[in-house]
């Protein structure tokens, strides 16, 4: 497929006066068209956290009642109770959460946080007992600048965990990146409605490498997806039969930066 860089154009519609957001508007390669709301934080201004919601809860509302004002949506779960799917980690404790069966366990990618030092890559890249958080979801989506092909995760094959494959067909996605800059990416793109086509997993991708990542790795997405930058939701949440969700869904984990 075409590169997506190219076709990455700023949206004149205006944004809020957030140095730190941008809105794009992308054009796939059979002239579809999506929207990525893309934030950076310099890891010299912000830190970042994994959390577990004490309460699920919609990100924008959780934000607002803990201070956050800005945090992506974290990792997959499992219903009814909302169990964070993935290995999951605060504080370097283990919390709880229900395991990727075997083998997908050993290689699906994870983000791992101590102190000011981020790694994102596959469970087996890092350590056995991680400091700081750790959460785990997929797939790899860069890896060292290079797009990442195929499904080596076993998304598919493993995707009784699931409410589908994830890996089929365009949605709404939220995906995390470092790049060489020292900046954290934060992206989220809408889906399922008739302007707005989402994304696949090779275009997130692709998408994640235009924008500068030289590492990244998708997260929850469908009606999870979340972005909230300056206290609100960016992004536009949507049902699989395309019903908007106002505020967005309910979810266990997430991401949060703040500034220094």
């Amino acid at each position: 497929m075409a590169s997506t860089l190219p076709r990455l154009t700023p949206l004149r519609a205006p944004l809020p006066k957030l140095r730190h957001l941008r809105r794009e508007r992308l054009r796939l390669a059979d002239g579809e068209r999506t929207t990525l709301y893309v934030a950076r934080y310099d890891l010299r201004r912000f830190d970042v956290r994994v959390v577990r919601l004490p309460r699920p809860a919609p990100l924008e509302v959780y934000c607002r009642a803990n201070g956050f004002d800005e945090a992506l949506v974290g990792g997959f779960y499992q219903r009814p109770e909302l169990t964070p799917l993935g290995e999951l980690r605060t504080g370097g404790v283990v919390r709880r959460h229900v395991p990727f069966t075997a083998p997908f366990d050993d290689v699906r990618a994870c983000i791992n946080v101590d102190g000011s030092r981020v790694a994102i890559g596959r469970r087996g890249d890092l350590s056995d007992a991680p400091a700081g958080d750790l959460l785990q979801a997929g797939p790899l989506l860069v890896r060292g600048g290079a797009l990442v092909h195929g499904d080596v995760e076993g998304f598919s094959a493993g995707s009784h965990q699931f409410d589908s494959d994830i890996t089929a067909g365009r949605h709404p996605r939220a995906a995390i990146g470092l790049t060489r800059r020292n900046e954290v990416l934060a992206v989220a793109c809408d889906g399922r409605a008739d302007d707005e086509a989402g994304l696949s997993m090779p275009e997130l991708a692709e998408a994640m490498a235009a924008l500068g990542a030289v590492q990244a790795m998708n997260l929850d997405g469908g009606g999870s997806t979340s972005l909230v930058c300056g206290g609100r939701l960016r992004n536009v949440p949507r049902e699989a039969h395309g019903i908007a969700l106002p505020g967005g869904r309910t979810v266990p984990t997430a991401v949060v930066f703040r500034r220094r």
